[in-house]
């Protein structure tokens, strides 16, 4: 995963929007949204090479994201897996604060790494770059492969675009949202970071929306939690043909708030 926007508590009756693009090289094998472990009912896609997932949420409202931290001198070899992360923290009961300060203790072991976890307690953010566990505010946020809220431009250009999708609103709509993700303006060139790959990547990874000859945006997600406890989960996974041309996979999934029976749809 290599983009979110986040909003936090910006509508009536919406506890929480998560708006994300995972961003991969084309070739790496992979499992489209659905369920990852039938006996905690957990909704994610997959990552087959790994096993890890990039954006997954279980029943009550447990939400894990995880973008990379880019930068290619601190990359260590044979690090764990930081996909697992996000499984790991949903298999478990106790609270994110409780979570993370438990992978505070051995944050060395993973490549540089986002986190964004979501419970009954609350939103949370941390990195093993910043090392600092934040308990987030209402409001919207944006986050790549830097730290939370860095000023890139596809990052502002995304939280200025969702903050008008949530005012006054009670029911998300989701094709905006997805209208956002699929977003491929080219920022100015002198705006662009340099995080060492060079200016040819920095401009490739510059948009929302990527769309590489070998690495580009894999797919898109909605995720919705209302006050209620209901959680919709809908996923645009794009197939690009050896012609360049690119369709799009749909799904949508829902859980009803704890003590309802769950059900797709």
């Amino acid at each position: 995963m290599c983009l979110l926007f986040i909003s936090y508590k910006g509508a009536p009756g919406v506890r929480l929007v998560v708006a994300a693009n995972r961003d991969e090289f084309l070739d790496r094998p992979t499992v489209c949204l659905d369920v990852i472990d039938e006996n905690r009912k957990i909704l994610g896609g997959r990552d087959l090479r790994c096993g890890g997932t990039w954006l997954a949420v279980a029943s009550g409202g447990r939400i894990g994201a995880i973008t990379n931290y880019r930068d290619p001198s601190m990359t260590k070899e044979n690090a764990p897996s930081r996909g697992d992360i996000i499984l790991d923290f949903l298999r478990q009961k106790v609270s994110a604060s409780v979570y993370l300060h438990k992978l505070h203790r051995r944050k060395s072991e993973y490549n540089g790494f986002n986190l964004v976890l979501a419970d009954d307690t609350g939103l949370w953010y941390y990195s093993n770059i910043s090392c600092e566990i934040k308990q987030l505010f209402p409001g919207f946020y944006g986050l790549s492969n830097h730290l939370l809220d860095t000023p890139w431009p596809k990052v502002e250009r995304g939280k200025k675009m969702l903050r008008p999708l949530m005012e006054g609103v009670t029911q998300v709509d989701q094709k905006s949202i997805f209208h956002i993700l699929n977003d491929s303006c080219v920022p100015d060139f002198s705006r662009l970071p340099d995080t060492g790959v060079g200016p040819e990547w920095e401009k490739l990874l510059g948009t929302i929306f990527i769309d590489g000859p070998g690495y580009g945006t894999r797919s898109s997600a909605v995720v919705t939690v209302y006050e209620s406890g209901r959680v919709s989960f809908g996923e645009q996974t794009y197939l690009r043909r050896p012609d360049r041309v690119m369709s799009t996979f749909v799904v949508q999934k829902e859980m009803d708030p704890p003590g309802q029976a769950g059900r797709d749809r």
